[in-house]
């Protein structure tokens, strides 16, 4: 049997020098810090993808480590295993640059929970992130690469420099890319759960899997959170080893951000219905372009948000024009979604339904990522 290298887990990462900030960027000095994932698909060997795409300074890497998770920072001692670069057991990043680790022999299955620890014996600066990570990370003093427990650790709501896992997997396998904002991200989920609605739909298909490269907060046609969506693509979607379709939900933050990076000032400018279309029509283009299946969804409701400046009557109206558009004709995607329709409140549908509402009106919990998987017709992800 042929294999190849797909991808099995990916993290899409954000500049911490931008100036708006959704998330708190920090750095690390003489730390371990450990983080886990699940793995999306298995494979008979993987290797994994580190970035110091937006470091100010070379990322000096003391050591780095792979394990079974068992519990919290916890890892099974049996499973510990160092990883190489270039045949070392040490690497500095280059500014602006992401390395692979060597591969590592070891069968792995998709549902699988492994930890990565990270020795960052210098100063690392503000590091390249990620806002929702699969679960909370830890971080320790000085060298705990093969600690089978990190004792008072500090926990890490934010991911740091791992952006992906690859998998030595049958050639033939294809995989969706989930890409857009925080709907596709997950925020709000339970952490540890792999409960977003892409790992939910996930666990729904007999063939493939589904990588999730959404960020919190990100835009179509604007950086910050992030580089825009259009911006992103190749990198996060067209360069992903396996990818066949690619699941969309993007533009809630083009309309909402602008007011509320003016609360409480005027609104500043937000793009016309226009400038979307011609944004989400750019974005399957490219997608066909390159031979992939580009499915889009409608815009998720919000009306209600906690957040001030966000729900504005002229948001609103350019959200209702959008997915009226979406749900014609006329839009340029193979398929379309209907997630604002699955997790909608039937008597005030501009609102999340209470059962599915995370708490803040704009995104939505466990249940409602669920009730968006469930509402996807598996015909369109044939993988």
């Amino acid at each position: 049997m042929t294999t190849t290298w797909i991808a099995a887990h990916r993290t899409a990462v954000i500049n911490p020098h931008e100036a708006f900030r959704l998330f708190e960027p920090r750095g690390f000095t003489d730390q371990t810090i450990r983080q886990s994932i699940r793995l999306a698909g298995g494979g008979e060997a993987l290797r994994l993808r580190l970035s110091n795409r937006y470091g100010k300074e070379p990322l000096h890497i003391g050591g780095a480590h792979l394990a079974v998770r068992t519990h919290g920072s916890g890892i099974d001692p049996a499973s510990d295993t160092p990883l190489r670069f270039s045949g070392a057991d040490t690497v500095t990043i280059p500014v602006g640059e992401d390395i692979t680790s060597d591969p590592v022999e070891l069968p792995v299955s998709a549902g699988e929970e492994l930890t990565v620890s990270l020795y960052l014996p210098g100063d690392t600066g503000l590091t390249t992130y990620s806002a929702v990570p699969y679960d909370i990370g830890h971080a320790v003093p000085g060298n705990q690469l093969s600690a089978e427990h990190l004792h008072h650790a500090e926990e890490l709501p934010t991911g740091h420099f791992l952006t992906g896992v690859d998998v030595l997997a049958p050639a033939d396998t294809r995989i969706a890319v989930a890409f857009g904002d925080s709907w596709i991200e997950g925020a709000f989920t339970t952490p540890g759960t792999n409960n977003s609605f892409p790992a939910q739909l996930g666990r729904r298909l007999t063939r493939g899997w589904i990588v999730n490269q959404g960020i919190s907060g990100n835009r179509l046609l604007t950086d910050e959170v992030g580089e825009h969506l259009l911006a992103r693509l190749d990198r996060d979607v067209l360069a992903v080893p396996g990818v066949s379709h690619v699941l969309i939900h993007a533009g809630l933050n083009d309309i909402g951000l602008p007011g509320a990076q003016s609360y409480p000032e005027p609104a500043a400018d937000m793009p016309g219905a226009d400038d979307l279309i011609a944004g989400f029509t750019a974005l399957a283009d490219r997608i066909h372009t390159a031979g992939l299946i580009a499915i889009g969804s409608t815009l998720g409701p919000y009306e209600g948000t906690i957040y001030d400046g966000v729900d504005t009557p002229e948001g609103q109206a350019l959200r209702r024009q959008i997915n009226d558009w979406l749900r014609s004709p006329d839009h340029p995607f193979d398929a379309v979604i209907d997630i604002a329709t699955a997790v909608a409140d039937p008597d005030r549908p501009t609102h999340i339904h209470a059962d599915f509402n995370a708490g803040d009106g704009l995104h939505v919990n466990d249940a409602g990522a669920k009730a968006i998987a469930d509402a996807v017709d598996l015909s369109l992800l044939k993988l």
